[in-house]
């Protein structure tokens, strides 16, 4: 690269002079410098989820309710919501929609896509296939179900349904109850809508149509032992593992 004082002079003397070669190290200083390339050229591509129809069986119906003004969680603004109405074989669920965010039901091809007014707004591409998702498992639970199983690890680990009058909140309630070790038996009361068997001593089987429900009723039972990573023991939730450690020698 030429010194500041230098480029000016240089410069001048090969305009006077047309015949006039630069030495090969001094030809990249005078050459134009190529324009930039931009750190990204890839366009924004709409959600993968949000844009996928969403196939629904027979048996199952979905109904928009009115928008209604309503306080969000998270900023406390009062935002108009829509309520989304699954009903099934199994029951019947609901869901809020954002306004932003449109459902077009299709009844003879029996689908559901999902749309959103702008796709440049971070909010609703999240919320797309949020929604999405939360329609999916609604539309499964109503009409097949979700499932959760437990899985009890350890000498002695032993559960059974059985009922509870005196402790009941609803008429025909029962309660899992679960041996861990402790000196008195744990019991642990099924929400209403949700069933509970144990299929095996060892075994813990929910059901019901609100997969959220039915993870955080497994969740409230698996807290009691948690896996530990020693032995292996504890509350397994369905295809849950555990990497053992070497026990630690002094």
């Amino acid at each position: 690269m030429l010194a500041p004082s230098r480029g000016p002079v240089l410069g001048k003397a090969i305009s006077q002079s047309s015949a006039v070669t630069l030495p090969s190290f001094l030809v990249p200083a005078f050459q134009t410098c190529p324009p930039r390339r931009q750190f990204s050229n890839t366009a924004s591509k709409p959600s993968k989820l949000g844009r996928t129809p969403i196939s629904i069986p027979p048996g199952v119906e979905l109904s928009i309710g009115d928008a209604k003004v309503k306080r969000d969680l998270t900023t406390y603004l009062r935002i108009p919501k829509r309520t989304l109405t699954i009903s099934g074989p199994l029951g019947k669920l609901e869901l809020e929609i954002p306004p932003y965010l449109t459902i077009n039901h299709d009844e003879t091809t029996r689908k559901a896509l999902l749309s959103i007014e702008d796709r440049n707004q971070k909010k609703q591409m999240e919320m797309w296939g949020t929604t999405w998702a939360y329609l999916q498992r609604h539309i499964i639970g109503v009409s097949e179900g979700h499932t959760a199983i437990l899985r009890l690890v350890g000498v002695g680990y032993r559960a059974t349904v059985e009922e509870r009058p005196s402790k009941a909140e609803y008429p025909g309630q029962k309660f899992v109850c679960v041996k861990l070790g402790f000196t008195h038996p744990v019991e642990e009361p099924v929400p209403f809508g949700m069933k509970a068997s144990t299929p095996q001593p060892t075994r813990i089987l929910l059901e019901g149509i609100n997969r959220e429900e039915v993870m955080s009723f497994a969740a409230r039972i698996r807290r009691w032992r948690r896996p530990e990573p020693y032995k292996g023991k504890g509350i397994f939730v369905n295809d849950e593992t555990i990497k053992l450690k070497q026990k630690k020698i002094k």
